[in-house]
C-alpha cells in the first residue's frame, strides 16, 4: 500500500472516518468480549496509529467495555467501529469490515485462540 487515504464507517453512514493507509498489524480476535459485542464468531481488527486516524463525520458512542479498554460504535445503527486499549495508547483498533475496502486489510494473525469456538476453523 502506498500511504493513500482509506475511509470507512458505519452501516447507516452517520459515522465516517479516514486514515492513512499502510501495512499495519491486523488480526482476528476470538476473545469472548469481541464475540459478545459483535454477535459474531470473531472480530477482525487493524491497528492504526492514532495520529493517522480521524473521524470525518459524526461522533461514535463510547462504551467502557472493560477496565483496560473502550469501544466505539454508531449510536444510530450499532455498527462496531473501533477499540482503544490502555496498554497500546498510540494505536486505535478499527474493525476491518467497517473499512470501505476491507479486502485491502487481510488479517495476519489470530488472537485469543484459547477462547475460539471449537467449530471455527482458521
Amino acid at each position: 500500500m502506498n500511504n493513500t487515504i482509506e475511509e470507512g464507517g458505519c452501516f447507516c453512514g452517520s459515522v465516517r472516518y479516514s486514515f492513512e493507509s499502510n501495512d499495519y498489524p491486523s488480526a482476528n480476535c476470538h476473545c469472548s468480549m469481541c464475540r459478545r459485542i459483535s454477535g459474531a464468531t470473531f472480530v477482525s481488527w487493524v491497528a492504526i496509529p492514532s495520529s493517522c486516524f480521524d473521524y470525518i463525520k459524526g461522533d461514535p458512542k463510547k462504551l467502557i467495555s472493560s477496565s483496560h479498554g473502550v469501544r466505539y460504535f454508531c449510536k444510530d445503527c450499532g455498527t462496531p467501529l473501533a477499540c482503544s486499549l490502555d496498554e497500546d495508547q498510540k494505536n486505535i483498533y478499527i474493525t476491518i469490515c467497517s473499512i470501505d475496502n476491507p479486502q485491502n486489510f487481510k488479517p495476519k494473525d489470530d488472537l485469543y485462540t484459547e477462547d475460539m469456538l471449537d467449530w471455527v476453523k482458521t
